[in-house]
């Protein structure tokens, strides 16, 4: 185990209003992660860490749901040895949309787009 995921538990209507109010205010960026059909956890005020583990189409982590005391959690696991320095990684799993968001992961493998 490398971190836990952590932010606000919110459901799919409240991440959608805060979607829209993020872009209104100019938040560039958004840390919402989905666990389920109807769980987002929004670490885009508070979370910690983890929400600043970039992409990659070769990561050297992996993102897991797992269930502790009746709750989803997300956490996010090794692959393999991370050494000192190297930057840590999990490929995002984005839906696939027509829209493609650019992928800029610098990978051999790389597919390219995030979706």
């Amino acid at each position: 185990m490398v971190i836990e995921y952590v932010g606000q538990i919110i459901r799919q209507n409240i991440a959608d209003m805060r979607e829209r109010r993020y872009e209104k205010a100019g938040i560039g960026s958004s840390y919402l992660f989905r666990v389920d059909q109807n769980t987002i956890i929004d670490a885009t005020k508070c979370g910690n860490l983890s929400r600043f583990i970039n992409h990659s189409c070769s990561p050297n982590c992996y993102a897991k749901i797992i269930t502790v005391e009746s709750q989803k959690k997300i956490v996010i696991y090794s692959r393999q040895s991370i050494g000192i320095n190297e930057e840590i990684t999990y490929d995002y799993k984005f839906p696939i949309e027509d829209t493609k968001i650019p992928c800029l992961c610098g990978a051999e493998a790389c597919r390219g787009s995030l979706n």
